[in-house]
């Protein structure tokens, strides 16, 4: 094993200066060695059967080096961190201070200790009230209309017919300001739905009377609060010309609507659509339950400084979660941020106090989970594993579900779960 040096260093951030001799090194070199024949062979030999002399003269031995460098890393850091019980948390920050032949591997490893709760607030005591669950006919209405409106015809209006009220609208829309187009205010077929509010006050009434093939240029005041600055509160010339009219034929809410819906009657759907609602609802309740219960933990309790690095990962995670989220709904990540007005780093410095709340949580709900012994069963989290390969086909993706280092992620997910649900049962008060 590599002699090592640990050094603590504020923030519960530890230290490990690594010392590979070359007589340690010397199996990892063979073997990127052999690696290194195996990926583009050697004439006058098979792949991978050139011997370590004959490899390090085709490939130099800083180029085996290099390749031996991530297992020989790996392996000294994990077994270091094991034979030490360094409780690490996240990724380490590595460092290759000497990499030369004929010379001993000098490396660094920056890693964050799981930071402890110094005291942790006696949570049998702080009470979450439980919020009922109700839902109303306004909103089962609501739900009904928005279907309805889903299930409306677009029918083309006849020729030489005026927009009224309940049209649709197509139109080509050039929107200036003092002469100059402004950014995105170029829309060849804009759609207007003039039974729902539109977001530029007093356009919609600009429309009424007009006709297919209708231009018209008029200028209006842009909202006082729009996202633009300079467009908020400021005139606009708009120059637009009518494309499409579409009259509008919405079914009518009866049985027959129902049943087209895949239910009996109307009754039933009502039905049907109240529990869906209750079933968000309570779903939105038994969130706000979880972040009122995890805010009162940590706004009552004391921990440790958080390291840097444990912070930087966490909001990195979080940056990935929100980019995930936006590339799901068909948006580019980078126009997103350019939308908020925001660069990639003043985001993290906005993540930033949820990302140390995140933290905080996940230390409380380690130190709950030692305190009242929850635990879970090998197989509890085999039927997870299981249930989690099931989603792939493909054969590679299914191994890796069972990997070691995925099944300790799960069971600390499971454990979670457990110690949260048992929270629950101590704080929420109905």
């Amino acid at each position: 094993m590599p002699s090592i040096n640990i050094e603590e260093k504020e923030k519960a951030t530890i230290k490990i200066t690594f010392t590979v001799t070359q007589e340690e090194a010397r199996p990892y070199l063979e073997e990127a060695a052999e690696r290194l024949c195996k990926q583009t062979p050697i004439p006058g030999f098979r792949p991978g059967k050139a011997g370590f002399e004959i490899v390090k003269q085709r490939f130099g031995e800083m180029k085996i080096l290099e390749e031996a460098l991530e297992p020989i890393i790996r392996k000294s850091f994990v077994e270091a961190v094991l034979s030490h019980n360094i409780e690490t948390v996240g990724s380490p920050k590595i460092d290759v201070e000497k990499l030369a032949p004929g010379n001993d591997i000098v490396f660094i490893a920056e890693v964050a200790r799981m930071p402890k709760a110094l005291s942790l607030t006696d949570y049998k005591k702080l009470t979450v009230t439980a919020k009922p669950v109700e839902i109303t006919d306004k909103e089962i209405d609501l739900a009904i209309r928005d279907i309805q409106k889903m299930q409306t015809k677009e029918v083309r209006s006849k020729s030489g017919s005026q927009i009224n009220e309940k049209n649709k609208v197509v139109l080509s829309m050039s929107i200036k300001k003092d002469g100059v187009a402004i950014d995105g205010g170029q829309s060849p077929n804009h759609a207007i739905y003039l039974s729902e509010d539109y977001y530029i006050p007093g356009l919609k009434e600009q429309l009424i009377g007009l006709k297919e093939g209708d231009q018209k240029t008029f200028t209006l005041p842009f909202p006082k609060e729009h996202v633009q600055k300079m467009l908020a509160g400021n005139n606009v010339d708009f120059d637009i010309t009518i494309k499409e009219i579409y009259n509008l034929e919405p079914p009518v809410i009866d049985d027959v609507f129902a049943s087209s819906l895949g239910t009996k009657d109307l009754n039933e759907l009502r039905k049907k659509i109240d529990k869906n609602l209750r079933d968000e609802k309570e779903i939105e309740e038994q969130t706000r339950q979880e972040k009122e219960m995890f805010d009162l933990l940590v706004k009552k309790s004391q921990f440790e400084e958080i390291p840097d690095l444990l912070l930087n990962e966490e909001i990195n995670k979080m940056i990935d979660e929100l980019k995930r989220n936006v590339e799901s709904q068909g948006l580019e990540f980078e126009t997103y941020i350019s939308n908020l007005k925001k660069t990639l780093a003043q985001l993290k410095i906005d993540f930033t106090p949820q990302a140390l709340t995140r933290i905080k949580v996940a230390i409380a709900l380690r130190f709950v989970a030692e305190k009242e012994n929850v635990e879970i069963k090998d197989d509890e989290v085999d039927a997870e594993l299981d249930r989690i390969a099931g989603h792939y086909e493909d054969p590679e993706m299914k191994k890796r579900v069972y990997e070691p280092s995925f099944r300790e992620y799960i069971e600390r997910v499971l454990i979670n779960r457990k110690t949260i649900s048992l929270l629950k049962q101590l704080m929420v008060k109905v």
